[in-house]
């Protein structure tokens, strides 16, 4: 590698990082998350959708997981997501005789729907990354994200039904409750609901780019808080803060992965790992598989940060080059695998030894629970994870239905 080569990473960077207009979408993405949990609107939903299903067995964890599905729209942050939830919620469920386990379960795998359904900071940078429309990879995984919520909450009734000790009926609203409840609903969705419609409506649409959006959500975040009189010059500086925090290690370690990806180029590595990928005559199943495999391992050990833009440089030539026939069209193959990729890097925040969703609960738990009590009550959705992995393996219409009816 020549000096002048190397000299030429400062420039590769400026290009790919500062420059990027896809990137914008990030911080403000981040931005418009922080403001809605500092301005307390997620918690105000939480305590409407537990009265709503009260009389649902399981109604609280119900409650968490639909409240995660939401939070992952407006946010797309999966650490402020667990230990709001776990703020939230987690001392209600285990007062209510909610068992630890499932209770734990429940808000560490509602947390992290964030990284898949859009507006997912992780999308916005696996699009970057793959130079593909971050508008189609948002509507490619908004349909798996959503199927594996409601998967969630399918095994939440189910396992409540057969052990009815896991989660205990809450108690039933008084009559003054219920006869306000619709208007406190009204209230307390109206204004979130408008804002995520405005932004991935934008999207789905075509109106707005998701940069644009992002800049939708960002200002609408503020004006929400404003119009709930929840935001102040103290708390906007509080998010601003918070924001900054949270990109300046995101795009420390992206420049960082630019500079690594444009030497590994320089030097050849791209067609060594294809050399390697076609010496191994595993055929593109075999090597999808062995992807999917290592993805899977490696989110044991490291963060979707590391693996997303580190690991992903290093394979996207080889998902360019697979071709599975008439199981999914060629062009619509590295959508599917961003979306398959994605759906495996949720379960790296849940898999010990360094699931980084259970360290968030943890900590903002205390003793509530012990991390033991964690660790079992996240298998039943790590296996249910795997599970929507492999459906949407054997069925891909499930990821691209969507993106080729919206947006043809």
């Amino acid at each position: 590698m020549r000096l002048v080569q190397i000299s030429l990473i400062p420039n590769r960077i400026y290009g790919g990082s500062i420059e990027n207009q896809v990137l914008v979408a990030a911080p403000m993405f981040i931005f418009m998350g922080v403001v809605l949990e500092k301005s307390r609107i997620a918690e105000d939903l939480l305590v409407t959708l537990q009265k709503l299903m009260s009389s649902v067995p399981g109604g609280l964890a119900l409650a968490v997981t639909a409240m995660g599905t939401i939070l992952a729209a407006a946010t797309g942050i999966v650490g402020a997501s667990v230990v709001m939830l776990t703020f939230m919620a987690l001392p209600t469920m285990l007062k209510r005789g909610y068992s630890p386990e499932l209770a734990s379960g429940t808000i560490a795998s509602a947390g992290t729907l964030g990284i898949l359904i859009p507006p997912s900071v992780m999308l916005v940078f696996m699009g970057d990354i793959l130079s593909i429309n971050l508008a189609r990879l948002f509507v490619a995984a908004l349909m798996p994200g959503l199927l594996l919520a409601a998967i969630y909450m399918i095994y939440i009734v189910v396992s409540t039904l057969l052990n009815p000790k896991k989660a205990p009926p809450s108690p039933p609203l008084s009559e003054a409750e219920k006869a306000g409840l619709w208007k406190e609903a009204a209230l307390s969705f109206a204004l979130p609901c408008v804002l995520i419609l405005a932004v991935l409506g934008s999207i789905l649409g075509g109106i707005a780019t998701p940069t644009e959006a992002a800049g939708i959500g960002a200002f609408g975040a503020i004006l929400l808080g404003v119009l709930r009189g929840r935001l102040n010059l103290t708390t906007l500086a509080e998010a601003t803060d918070g924001s900054i925090r949270t990109l300046a290690m995101l795009f420390f370690i992206f420049m960082a992965a630019t500079a690594f990806a444009y030497v590994f180029r320089l030097n050849g590595g791209e067609h060594f790992i294809v050399s390697l990928a076609e010496s191994l005559n595993m055929g593109d199943w075999g090597i999808l598989a062995m992807l999917m495999l290592m993805i899977f391992i490696l989110g044991f050990f490291f963060d979707w940060v590391e693996i997303t833009l580190i690991m992903l440089p290093i394979v996207s030539p080889i998902v360019g080059l697979m071709d599975l026939g008439e199981h999914v069209a060629k062009t619509d193959l590295i959508y599917w695998f961003a979306v398959l990729m994605a759906v495996n890097l949720q379960t790296s925040f849940l898999t010990p030894p360094f699931g980084f969703a259970l360290f968030f609960l943890k900590g903002a738990a205390g003793d509530l629970v012990t991390i033991g009590q964690i660790y079992r009550g996240i298998i039943p959705f790590v296996l249910l994870q795997i599970g929507v992995l492999a459906l949407i393996t054997w069925q891909p219409w499930i990821v691209m239905w969507l993106p080729n009816t919206l947006l043809q």
